[in-house]
């Protein structure tokens, strides 16, 4: 019960980053039992024969933030602006926002194509309004 208890007071703030159809990121901020704070990232990726997932985690601690962030960014910059500076970098937002939007319509159509069928009289097409699609939007 304690553990529990502790593992509970552990995570502070937590957001995730999906990216594309089988990796997702974890950000998660989690105290110390000093009262410290550290942050975890972790990526998750859906194993392909669907026996679960892969995960790999990096521990960052505070003292480290700012070597950190200001590698990651030089590393990034270093790549938009030398190695692919034509890139439109913008298109994985655009495609991300797309593909949620797909999902919650996709979602919002099996709602009222369910209905529809439902209040279908004998003559009318009982067929789902749209496919299921297993588009991968992954880059």
């Amino acid at each position: 019960m304690a553990n529990e208890d502790y593992n509970q007071r552990e995570n502070i703030y937590s957001t995730k980053v999906r990216a594309g159809k089988r990796r997702t990121y974890f950000f998660d901020v989690r105290k110390t039992k000093g009262d410290d704070y550290y942050l975890t990232i972790t990526e998750s990726t859906k194993k392909f024969n669907d026996d679960g997932y892969e995960r790999h985690k990096i521990f960052l601690y505070k003292e480290d933030f700012n070597r950190f962030m200001n590698s990651l960014n030089e590393a990034i910059d270093h790549v938009k602006t030398e190695l692919m500076p034509d890139f439109d970098y913008e298109i994985y937002e655009r495609r991300q926002k797309e593909w949620e939007e797909s999902l919650k319509n996709e979602g919002q159509s099996d709602q009222s194509s369910t209905t529809e069928e439902n209040s279908d009289t004998a003559g009318g097409d009982s067929s789902p309004a749209s496919e299921d699609t297993d588009d991968d939007i992954s880059w």
